[in-house]
């Protein structure tokens, strides 16, 4: 089994369009995507405790939590639905029943403070023992973000997967059956931990890959004419993904281009985010638009990194004072932007500071939405959005007429 499924690892690896690929490695998304879910958790705990936690999935910060798990596609396509309130079948148990929403609050609440894999487990055992009905091991997909080298992804394609990998019966549903896959997972990653990773997220993509029928273990003459056009299909519809993840990426970077040419034309020092150097626009490449040494700032070296993931910062020449700061969110959690906003107004906010979302035209209700969430209008940063045309079409004027950071109030919205 070892060399058969050493050659099985090879293979996932190779392939351009594993998600191991599109996915697991050099995915800046991916890796911001822990903090912001982290925090999504514990406001979901604060909400149930505060009893402001709703009755309803939408709307919920649990719904927040899951769309940002979402984000990540192809993994974890189809993560919400077992969330969803159904009231016909009063499932999943968490919105209606006090007892039960205060019990799921310190599930979540003891596992994102639990040091060690045996906490976790007894809390699992304890929830398990609840019973409550409809919440079940999907509820793994969240633990993997808060614990991602002791707890894999759940998902009836990872099911699937880890069924045709080790020839089982496991199903889905139950927590015992995730807890006796995560043994199996565990043990067989530790064996080709230097094939995959201490994340367990790479050997769960591999159940996804199997488990999806995306990649074929062994020989695939003996497929049915009807499992050949299903495998097409599969095939045709991930290179259609990888094709939209790519233009988003291109956008993305497009409007990173614009804001360093503006930041830099307006005489401020302009930093792309420190995992996006590397990118470049237009044969521009941003390690040469962007000044090499980041500013020693006055904060903890976590949140010095997490502003160092920010897309765009502006500091004054020569200093460590932020003007301006810029996230752009072509596809991914415009909450989640403003969280990485409010993170850094909280570490060196001084009072001249402006923070910009920058999103496509066909999210300007949904920037306007979050914008006027109460939560969000406590805070009091001063979040204003510019919408990626106005960017493109105004970028040469604004390094032409410009003399401050001011100029951009031209082209911005607030809500």
């Amino acid at each position: 089994m070892t060399t058969h499924l050493t050659q099985i690892i090879q293979q996932y690896k190779n392939d351009s369009q594993s998600v191991f690929n599109t996915w697991f490695i050099d995915n800046d998304q991916r890796l911001k995507a822990f903090r912001t879910i982290r925090r999504g958790v514990l406001q979901v705990v604060e909400d149930i405790k505060n009893k402001t936690f709703p009755n309803d999935f939408k709307g919920s910060s649990l719904e927040f939590v899951l769309n940002c798990i979402a984000e990540q596609k192809q993994v974890f396509v189809g993560v919400s639905h077992p969330f969803y309130w159904k009231p016909k079948l009063r499932i999943p148990d968490i919105y209606e029943n006090q007892n039960n929403k205060v019990a799921f609050g310190q599930f979540l609440e003891n596992c994102i403070n639990a040091k060690t894999e045996e906490q976790i487990i007894k809390e699992i055992v304890r929830l398990d023992a609840l019973k409550i009905k409809g919440l079940g091991p999907a509820v793994g997909s969240i633990l993997y973000f808060l614990h991602p080298t002791l707890f894999p992804p759940f998902n009836t394609a990872i099911v699937n997967g880890f069924n045709t990998l080790f020839n089982d019966k496991k199903k889905l549903g139950s927590w015992s059956e995730y807890l006796k896959i995560r043994e199996v997972l565990i043990e067989t990653n530790q064996k080709h931990k230097t094939e995959l990773s201490n994340d367990l997220g790479a050997i769960a993509g591999l159940c996804f890959e199997i488990g999806t029928q995306k990649m074929l273990i062994g020989n695939d003459e003996y497929l049915s004419e009807e499992e050949r056009n299903k495998l097409e299909k599969s095939i045709e519809k991930r290179q259609k993904e990888i094709k939209e993840e790519k233009l988003e990426e291109n956008l993305h970077s497009e409007m990173q281009f614009h804001l360093l040419k503006i930041g830099q034309s307006l005489g401020y020092d302009a930093f792309v985010a420190s995992n996006d150097r590397s990118r470049s626009y237009n044969g521009k490449s941003f390690s040469f638009m962007s000044p090499d040494k980041f500013p020693a700032i006055d904060c903890d070296k976590d949140t010095a990194n997490t502003i160092k993931l920010i897309d765009v910062l502006w500091f004054e020449k020569g200093t460590n004072n932020v003007i301006c700061a810029f996230e752009v969110e072509k596809s991914t959690s415009i909450y989640s932007g403003i969280l990485r906003l409010t993170d850094l107004s909280y570490s060196i906010a001084d009072g001249d500071e402006i923070f910009y979302l920058v999103v496509p035209e066909s999210r300007e209700k949904d920037v306007v939405m979050q914008l006027s969430r109460p939560s969000i209008k406590q805070i009091k940063t001063p979040i204003k959005y510019i919408l990626f045309n106005e960017l493109r079409q105004n970028c040469d004027a604004l390094c032409r007429f410009g003399d401050s950071h001011r100029i951009m109030k031209k082209i911005s919205k607030t809500v």
